[in-house]
């Protein structure tokens, strides 16, 4: 399996951005984690065994708990979260979930998918560890998301440089997310994507909220030659000049892919086998039937 994110160096920035947390800096997270509280209020069940896997911090457990939807979250993340007893945090790669088959009833995974190098077997690690007709809700930034950064800096470097180097993430698209629920085998897979804008007064004010939240990049094929403050101020330029609204300040995007997807059980909805109708179409819509030519 071919490595696309370093790890090691997402825990470092991580752990960073814990160490000199700023206010208002989990404003994204928090975003998330109330609209994913909200999709599982619409549940008509309680969850007894919910986990938490990977998310950076306890937010989304704690917005679902509060509903009285859930009982308390078990987490596994990449370091200890804030606000958690230290072992009470399984520790793991973000390409791993250290769960027993069968053993928890309730998976949510905030923010996490992205920065996976095996999304697929994660997804089935899941999948795995849900108990039948156990649920899955899941948040992750898809396609779009950062388009405006990427595009400054990729035209600043090319036009100082020449080349350039891959500065932003890649991020997956909705209908890609979709075909890996079914291909992991969560069966009533369901996908829909949220768009939200943040307004800064300039690029620099966009990276400094990236770095705080750790997000800034942990590409393995980064480039590692040093770039002087040129670069950033070009792009900082080209930023302004495409991506500002009538007063000046600039928009980031952010698309939020929603996943929900349930283990296999047999109580559970099943498409009927074709050719099984008892009744025509025609004649629901009282109208003739009229055959196709060959």
């Amino acid at each position: 399996m071919d490595r696309l994110f370093d790890h090691t160096l997402m825990l470092e920035r991580r752990q960073r951005a814990l160490a000199a947390a700023q206010p208002g800096a989990d404003f994204l997270l928090r975003r998330v984690a109330e609209d994913m509280a909200d999709r599982l209020m619409v549940v008509e069940r309680r969850f007894e065994h919910p986990v938490q896997v990977h998310g950076g911090l306890a937010l989304a457990a704690q917005m679902m708990m509060a509903t009285g939807k859930t009982a308390a979250f078990d987490h596994v993340d990449l370091c200890p979260l804030p606000g958690l007893d230290p072992g009470a945090t399984k520790l793991a790669s973000p390409d791993h979930v250290p769960l027993k088959p069968e053993s928890a009833d309730l998976i949510v995974s905030p923010l996490a998918l992205h920065a996976t190098n095996d999304t697929p077997g994660v997804l089935v690690q899941m999948r795995r560890a849900l108990r039948p007709d156990g649920l899955l809700l899941a948040a992750t930034p898809g396609a779009g998301t950062l388009g405006e950064l990427r595009e400054s800096l990729l035209a600043a470097e090319s036009e100082l440089t020449g080349g350039a180097s891959a500065r932003v993430h890649p991020f997956a698209d909705i209908r890609d997310y979709g075909a890996l629920l079914q291909r992991a085998g969560f069966t009533l897979p369901v996908t829909d994507v949220e768009s939200v804008t943040v307004r800064y007064a300039d690029m620099f004010g966009l990276l400094r909220d990236l770095r705080a939240m750790g997000m800034t990049s942990f590409l393995v094929n980064r480039s590692r030659v040093p770039v002087g403050r040129s670069l950033f101020l070009r792009a900082a330029q080209i930023y302004a000049e495409r991506f500002s609204d009538p007063d000046g300040r600039i928009r980031a995007s952010f698309s939020i892919i929603h996943l929900s997807g349930w283990a296999p059980h047999e109580s559970q909805q099943k498409p009927l086998r074709p050719g099984s109708a008892r009744t025509r179409l025609a004649d629901a819509l009282r109208t003739p039937e009229r055959k196709l030519p060959r």
